[in-house]
């Protein structure tokens, strides 16, 4: 038998599809992932528990790499029975699984527009199409809940035209804090503060929670122009979260209202507001660099971090809160703007407990295919299903 198809169709060969947002990995599980029962939120919980080994296979080393990402399709979930979602998803990082994922559902939608392969998307059928827009509607069911996504579509709808942006609306974004001062412990500080023992940060909810602090805040004057310390910044932000995060007095700003699960830090975006370029008829601009899950670096510029972003502009009241404006990570800056995302109010839903307003955010960007792939573990192999991280053996 040749060896492409032996491996492909082995006993516990798990098939996958490979797409990047702005060089951002998504590694889609086709087939060969367990079944999973219950809501959504109760699937993401019994992947955790009994299943992560599959995460750590397809995300870390020697398949993966701390940067890797991943999403598992989940067909039937309580809003995909009812009728409310085509399809659901859980999101995987490199350290566990994430509530939201803006640039996964940009490729998400994509591919699942393209897919006719009904043991893959069952309900592919009951996509509807436009054929006035050339644009196809589908309702993805992510753990924060129902994101609207729009495909732009070729001329029948039965395929996605990349070269248009595929947009999603988001799940109520709110902010849940302005101007907050982080106390900073001795070994919690790093060296670019100099003599300072606490900092300043914004917090927001878009799908996920974030804390916002500019690039100058933390002690790099030069913001995120030119090349950039990562690995000072990462010791920053490393250090920044583990603050947040062991202050209970700040638990407030990452408490969700309706659900647990939902309530926990997942990013430090250091922000810098002088970098880049508005693209696409967008009248403004910045440039994000985002730390997510274990210190995992976003090559996108984060689209729930986007619909976080907007948020935190119109609870601030900024005159530009309802225009569009561009968004850039490191990536798409320094290609002049090619992969930047569009954010802008789709929205509002109300207000906050705390009169911060509840907005829904609408998110554009570009995805592509990078390949196919069946991941197994031979029973030869001397690391077995024992998968590391290089840097952190």
């Amino acid at each position: 038998m040749d060896i492409v198809k032996d491996l492909s169709t082995s006993k516990g060969a798990i098939r996958c599809i490979d797409m990047h947002t702005t060089g951002e990995p998504t590694r889609i599980v086709l087939n060969g992932y367990p079944a999973l029962s219950g809501t959504l939120l109760e699937q993401r919980a019994e992947a955790k528990r009994s299943h992560d080994h599959i995460r750590r296979k397809l995300l870390l080393e020697p398949r993966g790499h701390n940067d890797m990402y991943g999403a598992i399709l989940r067909p039937d979930t309580e809003l995909t029975t009812c009728g409310e979602a085509h399809m659901g998803v859980l999101f995987m990082t490199n350290d566990g699984y994430s509530t939201m994922c803006g640039h996964a559902t940009i490729a998400l939608g994509r591919f699942l527009l393209d897919t006719h392969d009904k043991t893959v998307f069952p309900k592919r059928d009951e996509v509807h199409f436009d054929a006035k827009t050339r644009a196809a509607s589908l309702g993805l069911h992510c753990p924060c809940g129902l994101v609207e996504v729009t495909v732009p579509t070729n001329e029948d709808g039965t395929r996605s035209d990349p070269s248009r942006p595929v947009s999603h609306i988001s799940v109520p974004s709110f902010t849940t804090g302005l101007d907050v001062g982080v106390e900073l412990s001795q070994d919690l500080r790093w060296p670019e503060l100099g003599e300072r023992q606490s900092v300043t940060a914004d917090f927001s909810y878009g799908g996920a929670f974030y804390c916002f602090i500019s690039a100058k805040e933390i002690g790099f004057p030069r913001g995120l122009k030119g090349k950039v310390d990562i690995a000072a910044m990462n010791t920053a932000t490393r250090l920044l979260k583990a603050a947040v995060n062991s202050n209970p007095k700040l638990r407030y700003l990452f408490s969700h209202p309706d659900h647990d699960d939902l309530g926990f830090l997942y990013s430090i975006i250091v922000v810098d507001k002088e970098a880049g370029e508005p693209i696409a008829q967008s009248t403004q601009a910045e440039t994000d660099l985002c730390f997510f899950s274990d210190q995992q670096i976003d090559r996108s510029p984060t689209g729930s971090g986007v619909a976080a972003r907007v948020a935190l502009s119109h609870a601030k009241g900024s005159p530009s809160a309802t225009q569009r404006a561009t968004y850039h990570s490191l990536v798409s800056n320094s290609l002049g703007g090619r992969g930047g995302f569009i954010g802008s109010l789709h929205d509002e839903q109300g207000q906050t407990k705390d009169d911060f307003p509840i907005v829904r955010v609408l998110v554009e960007g570009y995805a592509s295919y990078t390949g196919t792939s069946s991941f197994v573990v031979e029973e030869s192999d001397a690391l077995g299903d024992d998968e590391f991280l290089f840097d952190k053996l």
